[in-house]
């Protein structure tokens, strides 16, 4: 696993590069958020889709898929926004959140069999810039952590990690422990389904 070092949420344009790059060639990636590093993969890519979902032991037909958007109009291509929906993200984001809206049909077949998709537009520079080199979402699931320091630590994941066929680590430094706010915006009223680091 190749690991990248980038210094205060700023990476330069030949690190985002090789980020997006190696997304578009259906590898996977770690990435620091705003909440826990993340997994992620080229959302429309089906075959990097079921290999995320593989080494997370995520059934997609029975949990929520999350994506990564770079500001909510891409977040709107891709989900059903209402103008109470898009009220919230406009006042949250970028934030640790995760909002909970209707799929949209743009979505790959992973998310076919599910009436939600999860949106998150991060306050983390480095994976806002992914997303807009890459041209389209990311998808995303938070790493799997047996104590803080392996969520905090660059080294201790990749560590856990690097069996796993995962190309490249982008090494933003401490990361958090704390997972983002899910925000339900299917029904009549927004409701908190995961109260974590975002608050409304």
């Amino acid at each position: 696993m190749e690991i990248i070092k980038i210094w205060n949420d700023s990476p330069s344009r030949s690190q985002v590069e090789a980020a997006a790059d190696a997304i578009r060639r259906g590898e996977l990636v770690i990435i620091p958020t705003d909440s826990v590093y993340a997994i992620v993969c080229d959302a429309l890519n089906q075959k990097s889709i079921a290999e995320l979902c593989r080494i997370k032991g995520i059934n997609p037909e029975k949990n929520n898929l999350s994506i990564i958007c770079s500001d909510i109009s891409m977040a709107a291509e891709f989900t059903r926004i209402e103008n109470e929906g898009f009220q919230l993200l406009k006042a949250n984001t970028p934030g640790p959140f995760t909002f909970l809206f209707p799929s949209g049909r743009r979505l790959p077949k992973a998310f076919k069999g599910r009436k939600t998709a999860g949106v998150r537009i991060p306050d983390c520079a480095t994976a806002r810039q992914i997303v807009e080199s890459l041209g389209n979402p990311l998808l995303s699931t938070s790493i799997t952590f047996a104590d803080d320091d392996e969520a905090r630590e660059p080294e201790l994941i990749a560590e856990r990690y690097e069996r796993h066929g995962i190309s490249l680590l982008l090494d933003g430094g401490d990361g958090g422990s704390e997972y983002s706010t899910i925000v339900d915006c299917t029904g009549d009223e927004p409701e908190i389904v995961r109260q974590g680091k975002g608050v409304i």
